[in-house]
């Protein structure tokens, strides 16, 4: 709960008063005007930074697409937030922290636009920002019982709390930013929600800044939607899940958070649930969570065919539900909260075996072993990489480096020359260097092939850096070789 300082202090031209449709539709449509015509200025200017060029794996526009869009969204909140404190009446001081924070945070990742951070630099800023946020008195301090008596003093658990709430959000809304339209929609309905949590519970200035940034994402999904124009970037991703995460803990009133924060979460239903399987597919795989990949879920909706169009419709509609299934928790007093956990069981059991996580539930003990067996083979697959990453300093010369690499490809099933029965993967390189390599056809992911290639990536990059020069490839219209013995991959 916020402090007394700025939470409590609800007089003068913090006195609640009736918002009309009018003032509502006001700020929802200058939001969306100004975030629209900012959008379209920046697509007119056509700059050279912060765009996100296609890289044939996970990124398959058709050309550069701008990262930008955060920055009309957080005009146009700003510009909303500042008419409705100055000219509106509903005051600004107690929202100093969160628009400070929310500016923060924005900020982190508009940078990471510009030029990647790299996710420790990211999460530190994030930690950062919601550590300020809690010093300057917007936390979680109490859990009363929004459906009854009783409450929980937090104490020194505040602390973590406020932070885990602030940073999973954001961090949630910028994983499901992997297909157009996607992140723009659910942070549109969930500020609708918000919105209406403004409505309901007499609080209007929570309902002016929900209502605005909901305007805001409104303008901006004009030019976001299948085919994107312009993507939301780290920086709109980040204050889209900071501004939901931080407002919602102004929608309580003097402690009785839970009510809002439980609207909240089963509203992030989906997200939450793909957040769930990523996490848990990496741990199983033994790579980092923070891996990117493309078995999100609207990447399997697409792959069971899905146009981009109707996933993103589906992933609208289930949103939208869970939004309304949230509030009738609130309004209901908590009747409806049993039938809302038995339904998000069952949509992530549905989920699990519709999108193909889980082939068939009699047969899940043999896909594990079979996942089991994949990551063997890829921590075979990086033990190597780590042997030619050291050969590259060991070595003297590159023709022994080149003997030793190729060697290696050969234990790891793989190839610089075409093979029959293989097919070529390029592996990107810095610099806009490529380096083409043959692995074998067969039944595996192409992502699992790409996490098993990736770790050739720093010896290549050392190698090049060393000699000027990368193992022997093959050279361009050169005919496919018959002869050569196609490796085995180890056992």
């Amino acid at each position: 709960m916020p402090n007394s300082t700025f939470q409590d202090n609800f007089v003068g031209p913090w006195a609640p008063r009736h918002v009309s449709m009018l003032e509502m539709s006001c700020y929802f449509g200058g939001a969306l005007l100004v975030a629209a015509l900012g959008t379209w200025w920046i697509l007119k200017r056509e700059g050279v930074v912060g765009m996100d060029a296609p890289d044939t794996r996970r990124k398959l526009h058709e050309k550069a697409v701008s990262r930008l869009g955060g920055a009309p969204i957080f005009l146009a909140v700003s510009l909303a937030c500042l008419v409705a404190g100055y000219i509106g009446g509903l005051g600004w001081t107690r929202w100093l922290p969160v628009a400070v924070c929310n500016a923060l945070i924005f900020s982190v990742g508009f940078v990471d636009d510009l030029k990647p951070l790299g996710a420790k630099v990211k999460l530190v800023g994030q930690i950062g920002t919601a550590l300020i946020l809690y010093a300057l008195g917007v936390s979680i301090d109490i859990l009363s019982n929004p459906f009854g008596e009783g409450a929980l003093t937090l104490g020194w658990w505040s602390l973590p709390i406020t932070l885990l709430w602030l940073v999973t959000i954001p961090n949630i809304v910028n994983l499901i930013d992997g297909m157009d339209g996607l992140a723009g929609g659910f942070g549109l309905f969930l500020c609708l929600t918000l919105a209406f949590l403004g409505y309901y519970r007499a609080q209007p200035d929570v309902l002016v800044v929900s209502l605005a940034m909901a305007g805001a994402l409104a303008g901006f999904l004009i030019f976001n939607l299948p085919p994107a124009k312009i993507f939301l970037g780290d920086g709109g991703a980040y204050l889209i899940g900071f501004f939901i995460a931080s407002v919602s803990l102004f929608t309580s009133d003097k402690g009785s958070i839970i009510g809002a924060l439980l609207v909240i979460i089963i509203a992030l239903g989906v997200p939450i649930l793909d957040t769930l399987f990523a996490i848990l597919r990496r741990a199983i795989r033994g790579v980092s969570i923070f891996n990117a990949d493309a078995e999100h879920i609207h990447h399997r909706l697409i792959l069971l065919g899905y146009s981009k169009g109707r996933a993103l419709a589906a992933m609208y509609a289930v949103c939208l539900a869970l939004s309304l299934v949230g509030l009738s928790i609130l309004m209901t007093k908590g009747i409806a909260l049993p039938v809302a956990g038995a339904v998000l069981f069952l949509l992530a059991l549905g989920a699990a075996r519709y999108l193909g996580y889980v082939r068939s539930w009699s047969n899940f003990r043999a896909q594990l072993e079979e996942v089991m067996e994949r990551r063997r083979q890829r921590e075979f697959f990086r033990a190597y990489g780590r042997v030619l990453d050291f050969e590259v300093e060991r070595c003297e010369e590159f023709r022994s480096f080149d003997s030793l690499f190729q060697h290696g490809l050969g234990r790891m099933g793989l190839s610089v020359q075409p093979v029959e029965g293989y097919q070529p993967e390029i592996l990107p390189m810095g610099g806009g260097r490529q380096f083409t390599l043959y692995r074998p056809k067969d039944d595996t992911e192409l992502n699992e092939w790409h996490l098993r290639l990736d770790v050739l990536l720093p010896a290549l990059e050392r190698c090049h850096e060393k000699w000027s020069r990368l193992p022997v490839s093959v050279e361009a219209g050169a005919p496919p070789s018959s002869t050569l013995v196609p490796p085995s991959l180890p056992a």
